[in-house]
């Protein structure tokens, strides 16, 4: 991996426990993201607030980093478009390998791990694909365009070729209505 910078947000030290398994050490970020993260319905925000709980943990291969991250994403219902905002809570465990050891997704660069694409990795994944603003929301009036309430669900339109299967569909009271008698029909 190509060198990054060692200080930032983000960067964290592991001086202290590097090549001594068994070790751990234990801390709180509050970091405001840097840039807007994801590019679909919704992302979370350039400034907003980004809570880690990071434990950095020794072991043979490297530091073992796991986080709990909180924050919250913003952007619109993928059915009715209004404007949504929802908390977001992921969690993540990489090593961080020590330089020249075998690969890994992330090394350790002088005695720091640098949480930045990890932690940004991991949020962008877990944003919602299709995201609702309720799980029932009935979206919007293909006709009008207007946002339908639960109630004003509209009846899909029957394709003119079905509807001679509509007289064979129960009444109100119960039985089918059946379509009458061929006269040509012999006794």
């Amino acid at each position: 991996m190509s060198r990054k910078r060692l200080n930032g947000p983000f960067v964290l030290p592991a001086h202290d426990i590097v090549h001594r398994s068994g070790e751990m050490r234990e801390h709180r970020l509050e970091v405001a993201a840097p840039s807007q993260w994801g590019e679909g319905l919704v992302s979370v925000a350039a400034g907003e607030p980004i809570a880690i709980d990071v434990r950095l943990e020794s072991v043979h291969e490297g530091i073992l980093v796991t986080a709990e991250i909180d924050t919250r994403y913003t952007g619109v219902c993928g059915r009715c478009l209004i404007d949504i905002a929802e908390p977001l809570e992921v969690e993540f465990q990489e090593l961080f390998g020590y330089p020249g050891g075998e690969a890994n997704d992330f090394e350790l660069q002088d005695d720091h791990v640098d949480l930045e694409t990890p932690v940004r990795d991991s949020i962008v994944l877990s944003l919602p694909f299709q995201p609702v603003c309720q799980p029932d929301c009935p979206g919007l009036d293909p006709n009008t365009g207007e946002r339908l309430t639960s109630e004003a669900v509209p009846e899909a339109p029957v394709d003119p070729r079905w509807a001679a299967l509509k007289a064979l569909t129960p009444d109100h009271d119960g039985e089918a209505v059946r379509p009458a008698a061929d006269d040509t029909e012999k006794s």
